[in-house]
């Protein structure tokens, strides 16, 4: 794998951790796709950090499950304003 592909891996994981992020977020704040972001903390950082893969795999299981509360929200802010 390239330096410059572990920086980033590495970099994406301590955003993720630091800010609670979500993928999504994560992706609009590095200038990369979803897809990357994905597969940058699934399939990389699991081979360079198992540890910390661990961590963010348990917030980001976290954010899988209230998905449905935060989209509700958003829908709701969207027709009261």
């Amino acid at each position: 794998m390239h330096k410059y592909i572990e920086a980033r891996v590495r970099e994406e994981a301590e955003y993720i951790l630091n800010t609670k992020s979500t993928i999504r977020k994560t992706a609009k704040v590095f200038g990369v796709s979803k897809s990357t972001v994905h597969k940058d903390i699934e399939e990389r950082l699991s081979k360079l950090e198992p540890q910390l893969h661990k961590e963010i795999r348990e917030l980001l299981d976290y954010n899988l499950s209230v998905r449905h509360v935060r989209g509700g929200a958003a829908t709701k802010r969207k027709y009261i304003a």
